[in-house]
């Protein structure tokens, strides 16, 4: 597993929790496999909150790109670039 700090973590599960975010871009930031993000998931939270999360992404083609349609798209905050 490689060294992550808690913070780097944190926003691992944050992503992976997040339905829009797909393994894809989990891999892109941290170079974590979709089975090390399980595992982590695993390692991270209670067994009854990752039963419950592999449940409702295993129904999700949005947590895969080459499952996703376009129509898809991606979540953008309202506050988006106005932040500046």
């Amino acid at each position: 597993m490689k060294n992550l700090s808690d913070s780097d973590i944190s926003r691992v599960i944050e992503m992976a929790w997040e339905d829009r975010t797909p393994f894809d871009a989990i891999e892109a930031q941290f170079s974590l496999k979709e089975q090390e993000v399980i595992e982590i998931m695993r390692r991270e939270m209670k067994e009854s909150s990752f039963k419950m999360w592999r449940k409702r992404v295993n129904g999700k083609n949005t947590k895969h790109l080459s499952k996703r349609s376009f129509s898809v798209g991606r979540h953008k905050a309202k506050v988006q670039g106005k932040l500046r």
